[in-house]
């Protein structure tokens, strides 16, 4: 017997439970909104972040378009203006559909 316990043995419900799921997800948040805080700072914009609930109860990070607040996965930054944006909004394609378009137009005067 130990001068503390007084002879009763303890059972698990009667202790303090510190579950590493909590503090993960606490942790997760708050980086999630330092990372955020710092896209921020480099792009000198304020970037809104969104989210979304998944189909397992976790939660999804989007970033909002500061142009259409279009929740999107990528910002982008224009090559020539610097404007901060969606794809849509700086009016940018992706190289294959520029290849697609100018084969079509190829066909179309045959």
């Amino acid at each position: 017997m130990k001068p503390n316990d007084l002879g009763r043995k303890f059972i698990v419900e009667e202790a303090k439970r510190v579950n590493i799921k909590d503090y993960l997800y606490d942790f997760r948040n708050k980086f999630k909104e330092a990372l955020l805080g710092s896209v921020s700072d480099i792009l000198k914009q304020n970037i809104e972040l969104a989210t979304t609930k998944t189909g397992f109860n976790g939660i999804r990070y989007w970033f909002k378009c500061p142009i259409c607040s279009k929740r999107i996965g990528i910002i982008l930054i224009h090559p020539i203006t610097n404007k901060v944006g969606c794809r849509e909004c700086l009016d940018l394609d992706y190289r294959k559909r520029r290849n697609k378009g100018m084969v079509e137009s190829k066909l179309t005067d045959l």
